[in-house]
C-alpha cells in the first residue's frame, strides 16, 4: 500500500514538473493526486502500522494496535488539522494577492517609473535589482517580477537588452523573497508553520540574500550587455500613474502588507488574521477613492441601464486573483500531508540522515532541486522530515536554499516562469547566460549563512 502511494505521488509530481510538455495545468495533477492519496489512506487505514502526529512531531505509539474505528477517527482529526494549516496559508495568500490587485487597479505600480531617470545601463541594472530585492520582500517575488518587467518593457525597446535585465531581476526578486516572511510562498509556509520568526529570519538571511543578488549584479555590471547608455522609450504621455490616487494606494497597500508581521507579533494571532485586517483597511480607501471617480455620464449605458454604473475595486481585484495557483498550493500541500501522516517523511528523513550525515549538504541539494522541480512541495516535505524547534538554523537555511536556488534555472521559480512568459525567454539562453551568475550568488550566500550562524 505504501509503495502504491509513493508511485502515485511520483507520477503526480512528474505531471506537475512536465506541465508545459503535457499542456496540462499543474493544478489538475496536484488536486487529483491529493484526492487519490487520501482515498487510498482511508481505504487502507487498517493496514498501516505507522501514523505521524503533526502536533507532537512524533510517530504515535501503538498505532498498529488501534481498532478500525479509532484509526478512522484519527484520520478525520488529522485531515481537519492539515486542512486548517493549509487554509491559513491560502487565506493569507488570497489577502495579499487582493491587496496587490487593488494597488494595480489604481495603477499604483506606475509610480516606480518616476524613480527611473538614468539612461546608463549599469546604473539602471542596480536600480532594477534594488527595486526587485525590496519589492519582492513586501509583495512577493512573483508580483515584483511582473511589476518590474512591465516597467522594463515601457522604458527599454531593445529585446536582447531586456532579456538580460529580466534575468537579473529574477535573481534579485528570488533573493529578496527569501529573507522576508511574506516574500515567498515557501518562506510564508515556514513562518505560518511556526518554523521561523520574523526577527530571526531577517537577522540570519538578510546578509546572505543581499550577497546572493549583489555578487551576480556586480559581475554582470562589467559585462558587455550592461555597458554604455540606452534610449529610454516613453509609452505614456507623462510617465506617471493613470490615477491620481495611484501613489497613495501604492504606499497604503505596501504599508498594510508590512503591518501583518507586526500585527502577529503584537497579538500572537495567525498571520492571515492580520492580512484580513489589512485588506479591510485598504478596501475601505479603495472604495472611497473609487466613488470619487463616479461619473453620471458613465453610470447609464446606451440602453439606459445603470446597474453597472459603479464597479467595486475590491470585487474587480478579487476577480483577477489567480485561483489556479491557490488551488495548486492546496492540492500539493494536502498531498504532502498524506505522506506526512503515514510517517513516510519522518522515516525517510531518518534514513537520509544516515545516508548523508551532513545536513548542510542535504539542504543545499534541496536548493539545487528547487531549480528543477517546484519548491513548494520540497519545503512542505522538509517541514515533515525535520523536527527541529522554531528558529533552528536548519529552517533558515531551508528558507534561503529553496527561495534562491530556483534562480539557477528559468523554470525553477514562479518569478522565472512569469519572466519567461512575459519576455519569451528561451530556456537554454537563460541557462547559458544567467544560470552561472545565479549559481555563484547562491553558493556565496550559502557560505555567508554558514559563517553568520556561528555567532
Amino acid at each position: 500500500m505504501e509503495t502504491l502511494i509513493i508511485i502515485i505521488f511520483i507520477l503526480g509530481y512528474l505531471a506537475i514538473t512536465l506541465e508545459h510538455n503535457l499542456k496540462l495545468d499543474k493544478l489538475i495533477p496536484a488536486l487529483g493526486m491529493m484526492a487519490i492519496l487520501w482515498a487510498i489512506v482511508a481505504f487502507g487505514i487498517d493496514n498501516f502500522t505507522n501514523w505521524f502526529d503533526s502536533a507532537a512531531h512524533a510517530l504515535i505509539d501503538g498505532f498498529a494496535g488501534f481498532t478500525s474505528e479509532e484509526k478512522h477517527h484519527l484520520l478525520e482529526e488529522t485531515l481537519l488539522h492539515h486542512l486548517g494549516k493549509t487554509a491559513e496559508i491560502l487565506f493569507f495568500l488570497l489577502g495579499a494577492m487582493t491587496i496587490v490587485e487593488i494597488i494595480d487597479y489604481f495603477d499604483g505600480f506606475a509610480t516606480f517609473k518616476n524613480y527611473i531617470k538614468t539612461k546608463n545601463k549599469r546604473r539602471l541594472l542596480w536600480i532594477f535589482a534594488a527595486l526587485a530585492f525590496i519589492l519582492s520582500a513586501i509583495i512577493d517575488n512573483l508580483t515584483a517580477t511582473i511589476v518590474l518587467i512591465t516597467i522594463l518593457q515601457k522604458i527599454i525597446g531593445d529585446k536582447e537588452t531586456r532579456l538580460w535585465f529580466a534575468g537579473l531581476i529574477v535573481i534579485a526578486a528570488n533573493a529578496g523573497g527569501a529573507w522576508s516572511p511574506i516574500g515567498d510562498v515557501t518562506t510564508t509556509m515556514l513562518w505560518i508553520g511556526k518554523k521561523v520568526t520574523t526577527e530571526k529570519l531577517i537577522e540570519y538571511l538578510i546578509i546572505p540574500s543581499l550577497l546572493c543578488v549583489i555578487v551576480p549584479v556586480a559581475i554582470a555590471s562589467f559585462m558587455k550587455p550592461f555597458q554604455g547608455e540606452l534610449e529610454i522609450t516613453e509609452n505614456d504621455d507623462n510617465g506617471g500613474p493613470a490615477s491620481k490616487y495611484g501613489p497613495t494606494m501604492l504606499y497604503l497597500g505596501l504599508s498594510a502588507i508590512i503591518f501583518v508581521p507586526i500585527f502577529k507579533t503584537i497579538t500572537h494571532l495567525p498571520p492571515y488574521v492580520g492580512m484580513m485586517l489589512s485588506l479591510a483597511v485598504v478596501g475601505v480607501f479603495a472604495e472611497i477613492y473609487s466613488r470619487t471617480q463616479f461619473s453620471i455620464s458613465k453610470a447609464i449605458d446606451d440602453d439606459g441601464d445603470d446597474s453597472h454604473g459603479f464597479h467595486s475595486p475590491v470585487h474587480k481585484s478579487l476577480s483577477k486573483i489567480e485561483m489556479p495557483s491557490v488551488l495548486f498550493f492546496f492540492g500539493i500541500l494536502m498531498a504532502v500531508a498524506a505522506l506526512e501522516s503515514l510517517g513516510m517523511l519522518f522515516i525517510g528523513a531518518e534514513h537520509l540522515k544516515v545516508l548523508i550525515p551532513n545536513t548542510d549538504v542535504v539542504i543545499m541539494l534541496l536548493g539545487v532541486g528547487s531549480a528543477v522541480v517546484d519548491n513548494v512541495p520540497l519545503v512542505a516535505a522538509s517541514m515533515g522530515m525535520f523536527q527541529e524547534p522554531i528558529d533552528d538554523h536548519i529552517w533558515h537555511f531551508i528558507a534561503y536554499s529553496a527561495g534562491t536556488g530556483g534562480s539557477m534555472l528559468i523554470i525553477g521559480s514562479a518569478a522565472g516562469v512569469v519572466a519567461m512568459g512575459m519576455e519569451k525567454i528561451n530556456f537554454f539562453w537563460y541557462f547559458k547566460n544567467i544560470a552561472w551568475l545565479a549559481a555563484v550568488g547562491f553558493v556565496i550566500g550559502a557560505i555567508s549563512f554558514m559563517f553568520i550562524r556561528q555567532f
